[in-house]
């Protein structure tokens, strides 16, 4: 639980600091070993017993990465869902599909839902990001407000190239420890 508490002030700082940032330069030798994570929110969820719609999703999903090297910044849906195609590399979604936890604000409740998911074909149908999942821990509530995804890493080989905006790439800054 602690953990799940630290991931999500984290996200909230890169989430914080992410307009900042600037075009990545591309990824030098000692970061190809960089591991990204994944944020996405939407404004709310409805979910059935297969999918997880997140409706009106940021068109925006963060991302950030932990030691060796610290950086933090966004990347378009478009360059996203590139993550989950061949073309990402051998260390893409579709082969390895991520486990993610679901944080839903449920109104009435002290605190918001989580549940732990593995999440698999996303699909963007106007302004919702539609994934299928198999849960691993907890009850994906049918509906709820405010909703986060916080999903596991990808790489080495995965991402931090074209499209990718942030800060921190691996020296001094925002963002960086």
């Amino acid at each position: 639980m602690n953990l799940r508490r630290n991931v999500l002030k984290t996200a909230l700082l890169v989430a914080a600091v992410a307009p900042l940032g600037a075009l990545l330069a591309p990824a030098a030798a000692a970061e190809s070993k960089v591991q990204l994570m994944f944020v996405q929110s939407s404004e709310s969820l409805k979910a059935d017993d297969k999918t997880l719609r997140l409706v009106n999703a940021s068109p925006q999903t963060i991302y950030f990465t932990d030691r060796p090297v610290r950086m933090a910044g966004h990347i378009t849906m478009f360059d996203y869902m590139k993550e989950w195609t061949a073309a990402a590399g051998p260390n893409n979604f579709s082969k390895d599909p991520p486990n993610a936890t679901l944080s839903v604000y449920e109104p009435g409740k002290d605190s918001n839902v989580l549940t732990v998911v593995e999440i698999s074909q996303p699909v963007i149908e106007g302004r919702d990001l539609v994934y299928r999942y198999k849960v691993i821990e907890g009850k994906v509530p049918a509906t709820g407000g405010a909703t986060s995804l916080f999903i596991d890493w990808i790489g080495p080989g995965g991402g931090v190239g074209a499209g990718f905006h942030g800060v921190g790439a691996g020296g001094r800054g925002v963002g960086v420890r």
